[in-house]
């Protein structure tokens, strides 16, 4: 057995085992899962089963099709995979993250472009369902954010467009300022989209290096240029919220209360973007745990900027839980009630599977297999340590200062031995590359059980996604061209065999 001073604080991709036949079995089993979601999906639709998906489980329309992004989406994949993932390994780490964000918006922009430039971007955020429906209406931000819940049940006179009406104002305020500055309208506000969604491949990486895991950094970051989930990014509000909620988190992982304080800000007004983003508290308690230095402190300063947000809010007459209460009436008037929660509960997982990519199964394997090694001897140290210390109280009286110093010793079993004794031993053991993909995987169960996510998941869980996607840290280096090639395919089938619908 390895003595615990030698277990690394924070396991990177090179904590990997062969397992080449495992992630060929996880492959097969996400095959599997989503012919039959295809096949169940084709035939519900046939008997009228309500699902309100024409292509289920995706919320698309079956469109074989090509345009002049698909030369340009070829072109970007072939150099991400190439040059640019050698690269990746020795760049500054400046130039990387900004090369990183260029990639990102270059694949975004060139998926979207397959449907052409008007039917991918400047007419996708314009249909009644969406918020620019609503943005002329908006003459006084004060009195529409007052009257904000009035309007969110359906079947009103004034009653808000279905997107505005099932998320909290924050998300109609921001093409509202968009529209203020000068910048409405379809092109403007979609190309806003773009630009927002892809600096998740620049926050996602920040976060892991500020939290000790550098190399992981490099190797997820590709994974993150090249996301399948990109066809949803270009262009959909779901694009803005992914990169508010990345940039909040890795504003929480850089040291400094200034940098908590503005992360807790960015998080505050994410979770007045959507309700469902009250799960991203999941992510944030998993980036405090693991930091270094003044977690107390960035703790604070995290939920004083939350705090600071939501009470602007209600001050502004909107207050955020009278507002979920009305959304969940609103969801159930409309096709949610016909939607079957026996097919979407599962098929949910196959429409995230298309969004995160094939390498989304065997690469939690690899971080299941990876997190095994370091409990077992670290939960082996726990019991040893605990037992020792009840046996010491048994022995005591109930009173006095030998009890007293006996349950100030106690203190480090709530960590691992060898890992400072400061009741963190286990999130230090475990480290991002774990931890931050098992949040992500919490926080969408949790979801998907909720039955208030039947359907168009592909883009509603994006941000949690680009985390899910860290675990990818934990594939071997010779396998990480292949399974990106395989990301690659998936978003381009995805893109001209569907015609996608934000």
């Amino acid at each position: 057995m390895r003595p615990a001073a030698t277990l690394p604080r924070v396991p990177g991709p090179r904590r990997t085992t062969p397992g080449h036949r495992g992630d060929v079995v996880a492959l097969a089993v996400e095959a599997v899962l989503l012919a039959a979601a295809v096949v169940v999906g084709l035939v519900l639709n046939r008997r009228g089963a309500g699902l309100h998906a024409d292509a289920a489980p995706l919320y698309a329309t079956w469109r074989p099709h090509a345009g002049w992004g698909t030369p340009l989406a070829v072109l970007v994949a072939v150099v991400v995979l190439g040059p640019g993932l050698r690269w990746a390994r020795t760049a500054r780490w400046g130039a990387l993250l900004a090369a990183g964000w260029l990639a990102a918006v270059a694949w975004t922009l060139s998926l979207a472009l397959v449907d052409g430039w008007s039917a991918g971007l400047t007419r996708r955020l314009t249909p009644q369902a969406e918020y620019l429906h609503e943005v002329p209406g908006v003459a006084d931000i004060p009195r529409m954010l007052a009257g904000f819940t009035d309007r969110i049940l359906d079947f009103q006179p004034d009653s808000w467009s279905t997107h505005t009406a099932g998320h909290p104002p924050g998300a109609l305020l921001v093409f509202v300022w968009l529209d203020r500055i000068g910048l409405g309208g379809g092109t403007a506000a979609a190309l806003f989209c773009v630009l927002v969604g892809a600096t998740a491949a620049v926050s996602v990486p920040v976060t892991l290096r500020a939290l000790g895991a550098a190399d992981a950094a490099r190797a997820v970051l590709p994974f993150l240029v090249l996301l399948p989930g990109a066809v949803w990014l270009g262009a959909s509000g779901d694009a803005v919220f992914t990169g508010v909620v990345a940039a909040g988190l890795a504003l929480l992982a850089v040291r400094g209360p200034v940098a908590a304080l503005a992360g807790g800000l960015l998080l505050g007004f994410a979770l007045h973007l959507s309700y469902g983003f009250v799960l991203v508290g999941v992510l944030a308690l998993a980036v405090l745990a693991l930091r270094r230095d003044r977690r107390r402190a960035a703790l604070l300063a995290a939920t004083a900027g939350v705090a600071t947000v939501t009470a602007l809010f209600v001050l502004a007459g909107f207050r955020w839980w009278e507002g979920y209460d009305r959304v969940v009436e609103r969801y159930y008037q409309g096709w949610a009630a016909e939607r079957p929660y026996a097919y979407w509960v599962w098929a949910n997982l196959t429409a995230l599977l298309l969004s995160a990519g094939p390498v989304l199964g065997p690469a939690l394997r690899r971080t299941a297999l990876a997190a095994v090694p370091l409990v077992g001897p670290a939960l082996r140290r726990t019991v040893l340590a605990a037992s020792r210390v009840v046996g010491r109280v048994r022995r005591l009286q109930p009173r006095g200062p030998a009890l007293r110093r006996t349950m100030l010793a106690a203190g480090p079993v709530a960590g691992v031995t060898g890992t400072g004794g400061d009741g963190r031993g286990w999130v230090r053991v475990l480290g991002p590359t774990v931890l931050l993909p098992a949040a992500a995987a919490l926080a969408v169960t949790t979801a998907d059980l909720s039955g208030m996510s039947k359907a168009e998941v592909e883009r509603i869980w994006l941000p949690f996604v680009v985390w899910l996607l860290v675990a990818a840290a934990h594939l071997p280096p010779p396998a990480r061209r292949w399974w990106l090639a395989a990301q690659a395919l998936t978003a381009l089938a995805v893109n001209h065999l569907l015609f996608t619908v934000s």
